[in-house]
């Protein structure tokens, strides 16, 4: 990974920092994403002392916000030429029916949408680089998950377990598609289970709600370093330098659900993706 560039969403803390701090120890100059100033030096100066790279900084990106991640692409394009890898990470599960900046469903909003924004801003970056990479972190839940086309911001049935599975499976079709679009270049596009991974998705942020529950299951959730190795795989390994549009988990591919295979789906949902982002493309 030496002289490589990689994006990390979500960075500040579980998988996201765990997956920053090991590439970064393998020589890649890593740019962490992180909404939050305060918890970005933090992290950052956290991912320099574990890797004992200086090769690491940080940059604001709000994937709940639209103007956000185009401040974030902008200003990522005013330093580099070249995008190697771009780890789309950051998550969110919301227990109450809560939306974006711009309006979306918040799990679909920051999960699917901010990244579908982000991919597509730095896309002539990845075109760029000599074989780049684009690691979407998806999740099991998808095998429950549907894209309510009809009312995809859930206001007539939300629950937290409807709005993730979607967002979770939209995951996987943009993977699916971004492949087919790449297709014949030397970018490639691949998605994720990390598994049962202990982290503080879950936990309400300004009550703190879930954290007692966390506490009591931690035993049995896998660390967030051990949740990265699929992603690092994802984005390091020469065995999946011509994989594209493909699921893993523990570092294998597995097949996936018929609606997750859904190619008429995966073209719809890309198409309305793209109208919801495209005064933010400019």
């Amino acid at each position: 990974m030496h002289n490589k560039i990689v994006m990390v969403t979500g960075a500040n803390s579980g998988m996201g920092l765990a997956t920053s701090i090991e590439l970064a120890r393998r020589g890649a100059h890593v740019i962490m994403v992180c909404r939050n100033e305060g918890r970005a030096r933090i992290a950052h100066q956290e991912a320099i002392r574990q890797s004992g790279s200086e090769n690491i900084e940080w940059m604001l990106g709000d994937l709940g916000d639209l103007d956000s991640i185009r401040r974030l692409a902008n200003g990522y394009k005013s330093k580099f030429d070249v995008l190697d890898v771009l780890i789309n990470n950051a998550g969110v599960v919301s227990l109450k029916h809560q939306f974006t900046q711009q309006g979306f469903e918040l799990q679909l909003g920051i999960n699917h949408v901010g990244h579908f924004l982000l991919t597509n801003l730095l896309i002539d970056h990845l075109l760029n680089a000599e074989q780049g990479r684009i690691v979407n972190v998806s999740s099991g839940a998808y095998k429950v998950g549907k894209i309510h086309f009809d009312d995809l911001a859930l206001e007539k049935r939300y629950n937290i377990i409807t709005g993730y599975a979607q967002s979770k499976l939209a995951n996987i079709l943009f993977t699916k598609q971004v492949a087919v679009r790449l297709e014949g270049s030397r970018v490639t596009a691949n998605c994720l289970h990390p598994g049962a991974v202990m982290t503080n998705l879950g936990v309400d942020r300004k009550t703190g709600f879930g954290k007692r529950v966390y506490a009591m299951l931690r035993p049995f959730f896998l660390t967030p370093k051990e949740g990265s190795q699929s992603a690092i795989y994802l984005a390091t390994s020469p065995e999946v330098a011509e994989v594209s549009g493909e699921y893993f988990y523990k570092q294998e591919m597995k097949p996936l659900s018929l609606r997750a295979n859904n190619k008429q789906d995966a073209e719809r949902l890309w198409h309305w993706s793209e109208e919801q982002v495209q005064p933010y493309m400019k």
